[in-house]
């Protein structure tokens, strides 16, 4: 081969490579992208006074008497509205029977809209839901909801095919009466009555959930998904580095270790549901770690999920040290477990903490092991003195309950994406530091 064609074949190479490397950047961007925009909304939008009423009331948090003033100023503005309903509600009953079996269907859809958009109106009795306490706490749902209020939604079937949604100006309904009022008055002065500013909520990261995520915050799921992390890599790490150490220094080349090392290979392949229903037979229902669910059955279960990646990968680090190494410790006079110890062992901790951190990663987003052995859709994280016993929330299976099971799942789309990128920037967190940890290693040991 020619120098000139070994030229061309490294360029092109060297161009392949940073194709692939932009390719998986803009992959990247556009997978975590939307995530990321639509997460940020979980913390910083524009908030309603119901936002702040409700922060006051059930987390203490706010200036009350800058609360009564903002109060009797949305109470002034929304009068009008329920002199309307009040003044249509006498009228009704004075209207032709016939135009007011449809005009009283109507009334009672804008009454239920108009108590989602601005809370409970006059009259009306206390709900044992928190969601019918408080109108919109957000500015970007309450537009939603004044749209329920002034539109009602037909479909036309006249074409071939699909339905057509159509939008009715309530206004034309209601024309002539003593609500026909109401609708411009809304579109108008909604701000007025709900005085949204922007608002920047880190207590989402820290709050814990009110009735079943409309309010609060992902504490507990947050706590929940730490504790399981870190309980998974308390077991496997020690676990996997001396399993490892083993295969590599001490055990004896043979059919019994070739068929432990294909045992790990084919736990890294089983199903993650599989170790969960492992984790409830076994360590539940067989070994009674815990009566039921449990932090510690959850990280048990997920530990032995890592495991055979923390076993390979510090196999291999230990493989990638120079062997003169170990010569050079035992020429010394040190002997063989000293040698793993002191040289062995801090020469692959940067390749040991690698697996660690792919192990860590996935540790953190995994969901079917711990639906049978520890997560909870809601509740509070336990204390650190009752892991052992309780159950806990976490964010993988949080995500997987609000985006299938939850029964509004429209109203909570931020509390959906908040809980992705707060787990993704919670597994970037964590590799972001053992990288760092691994870099500072290695730049030590080459003095």
């Amino acid at each position: 081969m020619t120098m000139s064609t070994r030229r061309l074949m490294d360029r092109a190479f060297t161009g392949v490579g940073f194709f692939a490397i932009a390719l998986m950047a803009a992959f990247l961007l556009v997978v975590l992208g939307p995530i990321f925009k639509r997460g940020a909304g979980a913390f910083v939008f524009e908030g309603t006074i119901e936002h702040r009423r409700m922060l006051l009331e059930n987390f203490n948090r706010g200036d009350a008497e800058d609360m009564v003033l903002d109060l009797a100023a949305t109470k002034a503005a929304r009068q009008p509205v329920y002199d309307m309903l009040a003044a249509f509600d006498r009228e009704l009953d004075t209207l032709p029977e016939e135009k007011q079996a449809g005009l009283r269907k109507e009334f009672k859809e804008v009454r239920k809209n108009l108590g989602e958009l601005l809370g409970p109106l006059p009259g009306e009795a206390k709900s044992e839901l928190l969601r019918r306490r408080y109108g919109q706490t957000r500015w970007d749902r309450a537009l939603v909801k004044l749209d329920r209020v002034l539109y009602r939604e037909t479909w036309d079937y006249s074409k071939p095919g699909m339905g057509v949604k159509k939008l009715i100006p309530r206004e034309t309904d209601f024309a002539g009466t003593a609500l026909a009022g109401l609708f411009p008055l809304l579109r108008e002065h909604l701000r007025d009555m709900l005085k949204p500013h922007w608002t920047f909520y880190p207590g989402f990261l820290t709050d814990h959930s009110l009735d079943a995520h409309f309010f609060g915050g992902i504490g507990p799921e947050v706590a929940g998904t730490l504790y399981l992390t870190i309980g998974a890599m308390l077991l496997a790490v020690p676990l996997g580095i001396v399993a490892a150490v083993y295969f590599q220094e001490y055990a004896k080349e043979g059919w019994i270790m070739t068929f432990l090392r294909s045992c790990v290979s084919t736990l890294a392949g089983v199903p993650s549901i599989v170790f969960g229903l492992f984790g409830l037979a076994f360590f539940i229902n067989t070994m009674h770690v815990s009566p039921s669910k449990s932090v510690l059955a959850g990280s048990l279960t997920l530990a032995l999920l890592i495991l055979p990646t923390v076993i390979r990968a510090s196999e291999e680090a230990i493989r990638a040290v120079p062997r003169t190494f170990k010569e050079a410790s035992m020429a010394l006079g040190a002997g063989r477990w000293r040698t793993v110890l002191t040289v062995i062992l801090p020469a692959a901790l940067p390749g040991i903490l690698t697996g660690i951190v792919i192990s860590m990663g996935r540790a953190a987003g995994e969901t079917a092991p711990i639906i049978f052995t520890a997560a909870v859709s809601l509740g509070a994280a336990p204390p650190l003195s009752e892991i052992f016993t309780h159950d806990t929330p976490a964010l993988p299976w949080g995500i997987y309950n609000l985006c299938t099971e939850h029964a509004a799942v429209d109203e909570i789309r931020h509390v959906q994406y908040g809980m992705v990128a707060t787990l993704v920037m919670i597994v970037l967190l964590l590799n972001l530091s053992a990288i760092v940890l691994r870099a500072r290693i290695a730049k030590r040991l080459k003095g």
